[in-house]
């Protein structure tokens, strides 16, 4: 019998593909965006960025 976690880990989007896909812009805007650090919730881990949406739609909410 395994234990479960309490806490869900996020669901991240891998790749600046799959994350233009997400936000839906063009790849390469998305890309130059990744690289400037302009968009929220985006990390590059291991030279491949990631996204956690959650954090990202949260910046639109935010006042």
């Amino acid at each position: 019998m395994s234990a479960q976690n309490d806490t869900a880990a996020p669901n991240i989007i891998w790749g600046a593909k799959a994350i233009s896909q997400v936000i839906r812009r063009p790849e390469k805007s998305t890309f130059n965006a990744l690289e400037a650090g302009k968009i929220p919730g985006a990390k590059k881990i291991g030279g491949r960025w990631g996204l956690n949406p959650s954090v990202f739609f949260a910046a639109f909410e935010a006042a």
